[in-house]
């Protein structure tokens, strides 16, 4: 990048950056995440470090923080609040030790506290009694919000009598800071009530703490359930303490609410350990965080370390990977699925998010591209859905480059070149033809995945060649292919010496295991591996209850007393004629409210089951060509019928509980996913989320959030001990 380009990018970014900072601090407003944010400042720091000659002393980079508003009067804190610099992993933060060994020459104690995601505080106590609460502000000046903090149960109006340390008798006179945050239920529950008032919801828990902390009405910022954790002092010498471990006892015995998770740390390793603990438990804590303060523990150390114009040299924030950031977004093109639908994909400048770098993600379809309005050269902002799946948020507006025109949905299969077409009433378009490459590929590579007949090994590369040599062109080839055929593939690649790379014995030989392996899996896998529209592994699971076989399956979808309605009508359609003819207000599935439904008989049993569901069904099985592929794979060994406990005499004695499991199973060493199809196979539900209708909570080690919403909705929380018993038993205590 020229210096002419970097002076040009630099400038939008100040802009924006400015934009978003005003939003931030003063309107309680934020149009992007922090994480976004960082991003962006990150960006400019690069940039002016790379062209020092950019930097300018009005750039957001030179800014301690924060803002001051006019609606609370204004409180000039007694010693400034300090930013902290930011180590954005842990490469980042063992650079900090190290000029910590370097300053003192070996590694000095330090404290390691979570990083509260709220709103910084500042309480100063006179003679034992609050007498002022302010915000950070911007770090020289705060607002006043005494009369607000008065409301939340935690802050102590009066200091505790045991509260000793201080260097002179009587009541203590101390300024003390730390963070307001809203829990995550409390958040949860604050928003549902705007959205049912029509009102705009909290972005997040920590702009919800900070606008709370600054409504006029007390009685408002009252009913948000705030809390606070406190964990710094503005002078250490109003206080007998030597250092922060030292304070922290202090802070709990006058009163406080201090955070329980903290650790003096006297090596690196301890101090990676903290981190990555944190991260690890980040979810399953009722509050949020966003990474982890490291502070030299001795007062006397953080002194002779000083601070830097924005920030203590003394302590750091090593952040979490952030689950957002921003990129550019290099292209979008077209992914052609297993069903012929054509995804949206977008190409990103490769940025590491979460952990690991993502380059590409799925924009779904044309409606959301539109929708996100998302266009080739747009500064993006990514993510990772739960922390694992990529995600485009959308697009920085303000950095959007002149003349960038929007993405229109290709009129041709990229894979085959054949007419792509949009169905009447659907969001997904399609190639139509049934010889599109692409489609085979991934057919034969969902078969293969880990959720449905898990044939490890077999990946995209290898079943590529595999087609492209015609060995494989539906799914009962696989279990044609022998070692031979598979130790000879050609990979497409040459030696050293120009002769072509084969697969070769050793991979053979563990493929054909696997493959072999394969045809233990269970029926409801396999009905999932065959890739019939609509049907998804949940929804195989359910069909395999109760529906225990491939011919009785197939039997059903062809013999349906309805389907000359299916034959003959879109689901809407008949959506529609239900309620012109007989008067109904009835809502799939299977028309719920309809006089037809009990036509669906026995599909009405199967929970969740819908018409458009039936209608994929049927259509799979009258194809000739998939019914042959079901005759190979029995003849190959598969299993095609569930086991005795999905048969007429099924162990259903958990039927009509519902469960959810939290924690770690130690004593049994099953993960989550195992007890849950123990549970399951009993004829339990299992749930992610615990309400009202949940019959148990099984907690193991380590329980989290789901372990305290469980406690006040009520809901009985079995131990794991408790949890083998009822799978032993098939019985389940009383409520």
């Amino acid at each position: 990048m020229s210096e002419a380009d970097a002076a040009a990018r630099a400038e939008r970014l100040r802009k924006e950056i400015e934009h978003h900072s005003y939003l931030y601090f003063v309107q309680d407003a934020p149009e992007i995440s922090d994480a976004a944010f960082d991003s962006l400042m990150r960006e400019l720091r690069e940039l002016e470090a790379a062209f020092p000659g950019l930097v300018d002393p009005a750039s957001p980079t030179q800014r301690v923080g924060g803002f001051v508003g006019d609606q609370f009067a204004p409180v000039t804190h007694s010693h400034r609040m300090y930013s902290l610099d930011n180590a954005m992993d842990l490469g980042e933060l063992d650079v900090w030790i190290d000029r910590l060994k370097a300053a003192f020459g070996a590694m000095v104690p330090v404290v390691c506290e979570l990083k509260i995601d709220g709103s910084s505080l500042a309480l100063t106590y006179a003679d034992g009694l609050l007498v002022q609460a302010a915000t950070r502000g911007d770090g020289t000046t705060g607002e006043d919000v005494t009369a607000n903090i008065r409301t939340i149960k935690d802050v102590p109006l009066r200091l505790r009598d045991e509260a000793a340390a201080a260097p002179a008798a009587g009541p203590v006179s101390v300024e003390v800071r730390g963070e307001a945050y809203m829990p995550k239920q409390s958040f949860e529950a604050l928003n549902a009530a705007a959205r049912a008032e029509d009102r705009a919801p909290f972005a997040n828990p920590r702009n919800a703490a900070a606008g709370s902390l600054r409504q006029k009405d007390p009685a408002v910022t009252a009913g948000r359930d705030l809390s606070t954790f406190i964990y710094a002092i503005a002078d250490e010498a109003t206080l007998a303490v030597s250092g922060q471990w030292e304070l922290l006892a202090w802070l709990r015995s006058a009163g406080f609410h201090v955070n329980p998770d903290v650790a003096r740390c006297e090596t690196a390793e301890e101090v990676h350990s903290f981190c990555e603990q944190a991260l690890a438990k980040r979810d399953e804590l009722p509050y949020e965080i966003d990474g982890v303060v490291v502070k030299v523990d001795s007062f006397a150390s953080q002194a002779s370390m000083g601070h830097t114009a924005r920030a203590p040299r003394w302590a750091i924030a090593y952040k979490f990977p952030p689950e957002e950031k921003t990129t550019r977004l290099l292209d979008i093109t077209v992914q052609v699925g297993r069903t012929g639908a054509c995804t949206p994909v977008a190409e990103l400048d490769p940025v590491v998010v979460a952990g690991s770098t993502v380059a590409r993600a799925t924009l779904h379809n044309l409606d959301e591209v539109r929708r996100k309005d998302l266009r080739i050269g747009d500064t993006v902002i990514v993510r990772k859905a739960g922390d694992v799946i990529p995600e485009v948020l959308g697009p920085v507006l303000r950095l959007r480059p002149d003349g960038a025109a929007s993405w229109q949905m290709p009129r041709d299969c990229p894979s085959c070149s054949s007419p792509i077409v949009r169905e009447e009433g659907e969001v997904a378009f399609r190639c139509v033809s049934i010889d599109c490459p692409a489609q085979s590929l991934e057919r034969l590579m969902h078969w293969a995945s880990r959720g449905a007949l898990d044939i490890e090994g077999m990946g995209e590369e290898i079943v590529g060649r595999l087609i492209k040599a015609g060995h494989l062109r539906d799914v009962a080839d696989y279990y044609l292919l022998d070692e031979g055929v598979l130790a000879s593939l050609d990979m497409g690649r040459v030696n050293v010496k120009g002769e072509p790379i084969r697969l070769g014995e050793t991979m053979a030989k563990k493929l054909v295991a696997a493959i072999e392996a394969s045809k233990g899996r269970p029926f409801a896998r396999v009905l999932f591996g065959l890739g019939i529209r609509h049907v998804g592994k949940t929804m195989a699971e359910q069909i395999a209850a109760h529906c225990p076989s491939i011919e009785l399956l197939e039997q059903r979808a062809l013999t349906c007393p309805v389907l000359v309605f299916l034959d003959r009508y879109s689901v809407d359609e008949l959506e529609q004629k239900t309620r012109d003819w007989l008067g109904t207000t009835s809502r799939d599935p299977l028309l719920v409210s309809s006089p037809l439904r009990p036509a669906f008989e026995p599909w009405t049993e199967i929970e969740g089951v819908s018409v458009a569901i039936v209608k994929s069904i049927r259509a799979f099985f009258r194809a000739s060509d998939n019914r042959a592929v079901i005759g190979r794979l029995r003849s190959a060994g598969l299993t095609l019928e569930a086991g005795p406990e999905a048969a007429e005499g099924r162990d259903m004695r958990l039927a009509g509980l519902t469960f959810v499991l939290t924690g770690s199973l130690v004593q049994s060493g099953m993960t989550r996913t195992e007890a849950g199809e123990a549970l399951k196979a009993r004829g339990a539900k299992v749930s992610g989320s615990v309400s009202a209708k949940t019959s148990y909570v099984v907690a193991g080690e380590a329980a989290g959030s789901k372990y305290d919403k469980a406690v006040s909705l009520g809901v009985p929380v079995l131990s794991e001990a408790d949890f083998l018993a009822i799978l032993e038993t098939g019985q389940a205590p009383s409520r």
